[in-house]
C-alpha cells in the first residue's frame, strides 16, 4: 500500500530539463529552450498560464547556458552592468507594469545584454502585447521579441503535471487518484497546483493515505462552495 510521509515537508521542485514532460501544448516552447541562445535577435518571450512550467523551463535554460535568473520586481539599474555580462532570464515582467524604475532598469538591461552579444529571456502570463508596460520603448521591444507560449494541458500532460507536483512534495498517491483528478478537476495548470496542495494538507490533517475517496470528497466540497 502506498504510504505518505507523516510529517509536513516543503515541496522541492525538480527543475531539470529531463524532468519536463514534452507534449503538443508545450513542444514549441521546449524547442526554443533547447535551442540555447540561438534565438532571432538574441531574445525570447515565454508566456503561459500560472503553473504551466515557465519557471521550470527558465531554470532548464539557465542550467544549459549558465544564465542568471532574476525577478523583474527585484531588478534595479545598478545591477545591469553585472547581469549583462552573461545570458539573463527576467521573470514575471508584467508585474512591473506600474513600476517606472524597474522598467527603466529592464530597458537598460535589454539593450546592454544584446550589445554584449548575450541572450535575454523574458517571461509573463499573457502575450507581450498585453503587458501594458508604461515605458513605450520597453513595451515595443518586448513585442518585437520572438514569442512562444505554453498552451493549456491535454489529458496526458495534466496527468504528468499532477504526478510531478505530488513527487515534488514526496507524495505517492494511490494509482487511481491521478486518473480521477484528470477527468473531474478544472483543466488548468493552476488548478493542478491548487488541488495537489489541498489534498496534501487534507491527507496530513487526517493522517490518511492520499486516496481516490479523499480526492472525491475534496472536489465535492469545492463544488459545493462555488
Amino acid at each position: 500500500m502506498a504510504q505518505q510521509l507523516s510529517f509536513d515537508l516543503p515541496a522541492i521542485p525538480a527543475l531539470g530539463r529531463e524532468d519536463f514532460f514534452v507534449a503538443p501544448s508545450n513542444a514549441m516552447a521546449v524547442a526554443m529552450i533547447d535551442a540555447g541562445t540561438n534565438w532571432p535577435g538574441g531574445k525570447l518571450v515565454l508566456t503561459g498560464p500560472a503553473g504551466a512550467g515557465k519557471t521550470h523551463l527558465t531554470h532548464a535554460w539557465s542550467t544549459q547556458t549558465r544564465a542568471r535568473i532574476i525577478s523583474a520586481r527585484d531588478l534595479t539599474d545598478d545591477m545591469v552592468p553585472d547581469l549583462a555580462r552573461a545570458p539573463v532570464a527576467v521573470e514575471d515582467v508584467p508585474d512591473i507594469a506600474q513600476d517606472p524604475a524597474a522598467q527603466t532598469a529592464l530597458f537598460h538591461l535589454h539593450n546592454l545584454v544584446l550589445a554584449n552579444g548575450q541572450a535575454l529571456m523574458l517571461t509573463g502570463r499573457p502575450a507581450p502585447n498585453l503587458w501594458h508596460l508604461s515605458l513605450p520603448d520597453l513595451q515595443s521591444r518586448m513585442q518585437a521579441a520572438a514569442h512562444v507560449t505554453i498552451e493549456a494541458p491535454d489529458d496526458s500532460l495534466l496527468a504528468v503535471v499532477l504526478a510531478k507536483l505530488f513527487s515534488d512534495r514526496q507524495i505517492l498517491p494511490r494509482p487511481d487518484v491521478i486518473p480521477y483528478l484528470v477527468h473531474h478537476m478544472d483543466r488548468s495548470f493552476q488548478a493542478a497546483v491548487d488541488i495537489v496542495d489541498k489534498l496534501d494538507r487534507l491527507s496530513l490533517a487526517e493522517s490518511r493515505t492520499l486516496s481516490r475517496a479523499l480526492a472525491i470528497r475534496l472536489l465535492a466540497q469545492e463544488k459545493s462552495d462555488e
